[in-house]
């Protein structure tokens, strides 16, 4: 008998469902104190500004989907920079404190500074400026950090999957160097973006023998590595479970090489467990810094997700495992005609929308047999909303 390969099916998919109908009508309280049905408060917003990227990592954007002949959004589906701060301004007063800039790769976005200066100009209910961030893949970071920051940027989580350029450039699948990545979160630094975050998307048999390489490099710079497990996320990516590796493994490999000392959660809803570099004596030493684990496929964080996702074209998406979303931007274009836009019931949809949450994706799929999980309805693709 002839042996063959084994190959995955990937199903092509139009990638950006329809979207939900939007709840009108007089909404709770927009105090700050908004809350979904399990008692989650809203407080972080994370914003896709294009749906294109340069890398195509086959856990995100895969080659045999996202090829040359991929229709991606036209320039007039996507939300102005206007339209986004218009948003955000109301779901800063439903309680967000924190808004994430995401993609796709959000620095291809053109004059990406101009709506980060926009959202500075932001203020929490509690009279502070937003806590403003960005994810990137560090392919043009070099040459753009200095502007981010004067433009009132304040951190950023960089995406790189290998200190070894082979594994680097295997995952990317556009034969980028781990050295221009290097170059970006070195500039990022140097401009006062930080403390930045690095994360490294962990593929059993792929990449996780980079884990330990990763931790050595970035002890002691004041970069926090964040070790994340291999996710459903979307159609395309050909998620199984066999290829996650837990992070309680990840962290027992780091134990073997590199003692840890756990650490509290920096924040309420915050997705990563801590765990701080031990000194000679066993206790946690600030200066060698910390990694963390995203545990979304072995540790659900469900009941603390206070996270909601604005699409590139304005659709708000609940759960980064969601298969349809609610159309803001109709109601932000509504008032196109009169240059007004109805503040109010942009408000009012927004806390109705949260209000009505029931999302838990990842507590369900845990009660799941393994040979169930990740299977069942189709969930929109993750260079669509952003991580």
């Amino acid at each position: 008998m002839t042996n063959r390969p084994a190959y995955r099916t990937i199903p092509v998919l139009d990638q950006r469902p329809g979207a939900l109908p939007v709840p009108l009508g007089a909404a709770g309280s927009t105090s700050g104190h908004t809350r979904d049905t399990l008692g989650r408060p809203l407080r972080d917003l994370r914003i896709s500004v294009t749906d294109r990227c340069n890398f195509r990592c086959s856990y995100c954007m895969p080659k045999e989907v996202f090829d040359k002949d991929y229709a991606y959004l036209p320039h007039s589906a996507l939300l102005s920079f206007e339209e986004i701060t218009l948003i955000a301004r109301q779901f800063v007063a439903h309680g967000v404190q924190k808004i994430r800039l995401t993609g796709g790769e959000p620095l291809l976005r053109k004059n990406l500074e101009v709506l980060i200066a926009q959202l500075a100009s932001l203020r929490t209910l509690e009279g502070e400026p937003l806590d403003i961030t960005l994810t990137t893949n560090g392919s043009l970071l070099a040459r753009k950090a200095q502007a981010l920051k004067a433009a009132g940027l304040q951190r950023v989580t960089v995406s790189l999957d290998g200190l070894d350029d082979a594994v680097f450039k295997k995952m990317n699948d556009v034969d980028f160097p781990v050295a221009d990545v290097l170059s970006g979160i070195a500039a990022a630094q140097a401009a006062g973006l930080g403390p930045i975050k690095v994360n490294m998307v962990v593929k059993r048999g792929t990449n996780d023998h980079e884990i330990v390489p990763m931790a050595r490099h970035f002890q002691g710079t004041g970069v926090v590595l964040r070790f994340i497990e291999y996710m459903d996320v979307g159609a395309t990516n050909g998620w199984r479970m066999d290829e996650v590796l837990p992070s309680a493994q990840v962290v027992a490999r780091l134990q073997a090489e590199m003692p840890l000392v756990a650490l509290e959660a920096s924040a309420p809803g915050e997705t990563a467990q801590r765990w701080g570099y031990a000194n000679a004596q066993g206790d946690y030493d600030p200066r060698l810094g910390e990694v963390g684990v995203i545990s979304s496929v072995t540790q659900a964080f469900c009941a603390d997700c206070n996270r909601a996702r604005l699409s590139t074209e304005g659709q708000l998406y609940l759960c980064l495992f969601a298969s349809q979303g609610y159309d803001l931007r109709s109601l932000v274009r509504t008032g196109a005609d009169t240059d007004r836009v109805d503040d109010t019931a942009l408000a009012q949809a927004i806390g109705n929308i949260w209000q009505g949450r029931t999302d838990r994706y990842s507590l369900l799929r845990a009660a799941l047999p393994p040979e169930a999980q990740g299977n069942g309805a189709r969930r929109v693709e993750m260079s669509y909303i952003g991580g």
